[in-house]
């Protein structure tokens, strides 16, 4: 296997030949901003290698995600910016200072203060200079679920947090209450109070799925996958069975539905090891 430099000094050497003269027309054309969407989708397209448990997948994706970052630092040295060497001795050095119970003297008992110590020393790192609040770390354009996730992760950090799960249960039923009392005034669709008290019950279970410690972004993307693979199944049945699914009425359905469901039960028995 060849030494880490070398695989990587190779990388930027290709991409400094794509938008060298004479190189790609299609990479010498992309700027910052056409690459933007391009980070989002590689990004999610490692989330999904790392959900099918693929490494061959999950090692491709990950150097379609290091080539997006070799090609903003490669636009970034054309700018006179900063040069690739700069963004590893930047991340490497952050890495360092906010981890003074590995790199110095500092003891922590577990994780929780391992993260209040992070949140302290950023904060630190962030005075003199705009961003002076707790959250102004959190970026913008992330998905709104895990947007919430990381807010009140930050609020939590600084002791903005309820003490157990069952007292988010608790507000998440008041959240519910308010919600079901919109709807029984009707005209959903042209009633603001619906959305923001729908708005109020997604933000409470993003607290809830932390701190149970589950990651909801990644949670929702599981049952939508299960989602999708079971619909996908009850349509192949109802064609089997010479009908078009569009065309069975919804007690049909759930009948497919829940045959699919024991489908998945038996050959999961089947499959699993025995104790």
């Amino acid at each position: 296997m060849p030494a880490m430099s070398t695989s990587f000094d190779r990388l930027v050497a290709i991409m400094d030949r794509l938008r060298d003269p004479g190189g790609c027309p299609w990479d010498r054309e992309q700027t910052l901003h056409t690459l933007a969407p391009y980070f989002l989708e590689e990004a999610y397209e490692v989330v999904d290698a790392i959900a099918g448990g693929n490494p061959a997948k999950l090692c491709e994706e990950l150097g379609d995600l290091l080539l997006q970052i070799v090609f903003v630092a490669r636009i970034a040295r054309e700018n006179d910016w900063f040069e690739v060497d700069d963004v590893c001795e930047m991340i490497s050095e952050k890495m360092v200072r906010r981890h003074p119970h590995v790199f110095g003297d500092r003891e922590v008992s577990d994780s929780t203060e391992v993260l209040q110590n992070w949140e302290e020393i950023k904060r630190d790192e962030r005075a003199g200079t705009d961003e002076s609040s707790v959250l102004d770390g959190v970026p913008s354009s992330l998905p709104a679920l895990l947007k919430a996730y990381r807010m009140t992760e930050k609020a939590a950090a600084v002791g903005f947090d309820w003490r157990k799960p069952a007292d988010v249960m608790v507000k998440m039923r008041e959240e519910v209450a308010e919600l079901e009392a919109e709807l029984v005034k009707g005209e959903v669709s042209a009633n603001e109070r619906v959305r923001a008290e729908m708005g109020d019950v997604l933000f409470v279970m993003a607290n809830l799925a932390r701190h149970l410690k589950v990651e909801p972004e990644t949670a929702l993307q599981g049952t939508n996958t299960t989602f999708m693979r079971r619909f996908k199944a009850m349509e192949e049945r109802a064609l089997a069975k010479g009908r078009d699914f569009r065309d069975m009425d919804l007690a049909e359905q759930d009948g497919l539905w829940e045959e699919v469901k024991q489908a998945e039960g038996t050959e999961s028995r089947e499959t699993r090891p025995d104790r």
